[in-house]
């Protein structure tokens, strides 16, 4: 393994990499006002966008689950890698040569296995793509162009040859300096009985890419007749390539998604490859497995997804044989995880896009995914036509089959107007229909399937959590304290390190006040980066270092001049430190007078006097403040 990147290399590659960019290519970010930017968090599903972004300190966080941090950090997170691997994939990104702390450049140390790893497949996809004009990939041209595929759309989505024979690209491999581990790791090879061998051999290659553009895969269609080997075989699970979370096309789709707010869902690589070339450019497709969570949580964090307005929109394209109902249908179990509008387009002869495009032409593609009926429509409509409903046994058993599907759609509105539908296409009295679908609702929903969304029992809230009783204000009074000795610790200077610890009464402001007084305090501050660097070095763990993520994204309840938004004026920042000290004042107030009156009852008159003699002066204090800052 390499050594240590070097800090200057990091803050560079950190300087270099606009966290806005970087995290736009993972999910679609929107103004948030102040400066700041808001988008669905990568990291828990959720509905409503709690994930924020702070360009101007270069800082994410999640108000939902707590994860937040600057740009490194994201790709730590996201993509599952080690620190110097997230560093080394900006630094690619922003071609950064990086230096390691033992000395030498990246091109000549040794690099992580997932660089190697990548390596290796970037390798071996030019191989495959210099293979395709061989004479043994005769076979795999002809099936390309008898797709209606010339050579410019190989090209373009680079597709290759594996050449028949054991070890053609082991050999290759090997010659480039890649060690056998590396192959089985990377799924190029395999283990045969006599030695390692290619893990595709006479098949026309498409690599699979990340939604930055790195190869993390392929997937083979086979060219001979052999009826013992699969007709598409994919990359086996790797340390890249994980095909739950894998969307084909998703790299040469990804800014389409995110522009026009629609994703179109297809069957295979081919099918992808119709669509673009037909101008539909946000076609993916899933990789030898069902449409599944984890594919969704791509799409909703690109589109958006929100539960706001329902503008994005998603289409399933599916053969319109059993097989693609049955498709439709999988789907349908998953779907209501998006918040988004959800269609499925079934062209009327069962083409599917590439064959509709070789049939008629570019136009008929966008035709096709430009007109889809709903999901639910759709679903409901294939249960239906297994029966004859022109009897009356025949409506009643499309009934029973139908009406699961419509208790099972968990938002109100939609179930209450499907019922209505259902009632409709059936030609039976909609109470008729609207009692069985309450009869099909698993025990614990019905009440939710009644005849009215207003019938609905409402579901008791979660049981109340201890807190610590700090009153709103001074909660308010402190997190802004803070907020400003993190984002702008030159501005805070001294008028916060002169607040004391006792004057933060929540754990967690108390924990964060301890790691700024640990870095040296805000008065020695000499860059806003390097000191909140310095912050995080200096808190006790994890979880502190969340809340100072927190309080590094949250906008400050100040308006700034748009002249100056990356500055805080010095008079609101006098404001909020003598607030906290205002605050502080009180509490000792409240304290000496409840001393007072002890002192009274106990009969010591003494005492008393102190303790009024004191209770003046810092009421006067008191006074001082609220005069001075308007408190």
């Amino acid at each position: 393994m390499a050594g240590r990147i070097r800090d200057e290399d990091v803050r560079a590659v950190r300087d270099a990499s606009a966290i806005a960019d970087v995290i736009g290519e993972y999910l679609q970010l929107r103004s948030a006002g102040g400066g700041n930017l808001k988008g669905l968090c990568p990291f828990h599903d959720e509905k409503s966008p709690s994930f924020n972004v702070t360009p101007s300190r270069g800082m994410y966080y999640c108000f939902g689950c707590g994860e937040g941090g600057d740009v490194i950090t994201f790709i730590t997170k996201v993509e599952g890698l080690a620190f110097n691997e997230a560093v080394e994939r900006l630094a690619k990104r922003a071609r950064i040569e990086l230096r390691y702390a033992e000395g030498g450049y990246t091109k000549r140390a040794v690099s992580s296995e997932r660089a190697r790893l990548l390596e290796a497949n970037q390798v071996a996809a030019q191989y495959y793509r210099e293979q395709l004009a061989a004479p043994g990939a005769r076979v795999g041209r002809e099936l390309l162009a008898g797709r209606g595929f010339d050579q410019s759309a190989a090209e373009k989505f680079r597709i290759g040859y594996a050449p028949d024979g054991w070890d053609n690209l082991i050999r290759h491999l090997l010659t480039r300096g890649f060690t056998e581990r590396e192959l089985t790791t990377g799924g190029l090879a395999s283990q045969g009985q006599r030695g390692l061998i290619d893990r595709f051999r006479n098949r026309l290659m498409w690599p699979i890419a990340d939604v930055g553009g790195e190869i993390i895969g392929f997937g083979g269609r086979r060219l001979s007749e052999d009826k013992n080997s699969p007709k598409y075989l994919n990359t086996p699970e790797t340390p890249l390539y994980k095909k739950s979370s894998v969307l084909y096309g998703l790299d040469l789709a990804r800014r389409d998604i995110v522009s026009q707010q629609k994703a179109v869902v297809v069957e295979g690589y081919t099918d992808v490859m119709a669509c673009h070339l037909a101008g539909e450019g946000t076609a993916i497709a899933t990789c030898g497995t069902s449409f599944g969570e984890e594919h969704i949580k791509i799409l909703r964090r690109l589109t958006g997804d929100r539960n706001q307005f329902l503008s994005a929109k998603i289409v399933f394209t599916f053969d319109g044989d059993s097989a693609g109902q049955k498709a439709a249908l999988r789907v349908f179990t998953e779907d209501q995880r998006f918040v988004t509008q959800t269609y499925v387009a079934v062209q009327p002869e069962g083409l599917d896009p590439c064959d509709l495009r070789m049939a008629q032409g570019d136009a008929a593609v966008r035709a096709l995914v430009e007109s889809p009926v709903q999901l639910f429509e759709f679903v409901i409509k294939t249960q239906l036509a297994a029966h004859d409903l022109n009897t009356p046994e025949g409506q009643v058993q499309a009934l029973r089959a139908a009406s699961p599907v419509v208790a099972g759609i968990r938002d109100d509105a939609l179930r209450q107007g499907y019922a209505l539908r259902l009632s409709g296409w059936l030609g039976l009295d909609e109470q008729v229909v609207r009692a069985e679908i309450r009869r099909a609702a698993p025990r614990r929903d019905r009440a939710a399937v009644s005849s009215g969304p207003q019938q609905r029992a409402a579901a008791p809230g979660p049981a109340a959590s201890p807190v610590v009783e700090v009153p709103a204000r001074d909660r308010h009074r402190q997190r802004e304290a803070l907020k400003i000795a993190l984002q702008y610790p030159i501005a805070a200077g001294a008028l916060f390190d002169d607040l004391e610890l006792a004057e933060f009464t929540l754990p967690g402001h108390a924990l964060v006040s301890q790691a700024i007084a640990a870095a040296g305090g805000c008065a020695a501050a000499r860059s806003a980066d390097e000191f909140r660097e310095k912050v995080m070095t200096s808190a006790p763990d994890d979880r502190v270092r969340g809340m100072i993520n927190e309080l590094l994204v949250e906008p400050l309840q100040v308006r700034r001049s748009a002249k100056n938004r990356d500055q805080v004026e010095q008079q609101y920042v006098e404001t909020c430190m003598s607030s906290v000290r205002l605050s502080a004042v009180e509490r000792r107030i409240s304290l000496l007078r409840a001393q007072m009156l002890r002192a009274g009852a106990a009969g010591d008159p003494d005492a008393q006097a102190a303790l009024f003699g004191q209770l003046q002066q810092y009421q006067q204090y008191a006074a001082q403040l609220k005069s001075r800052y308007g408190l």
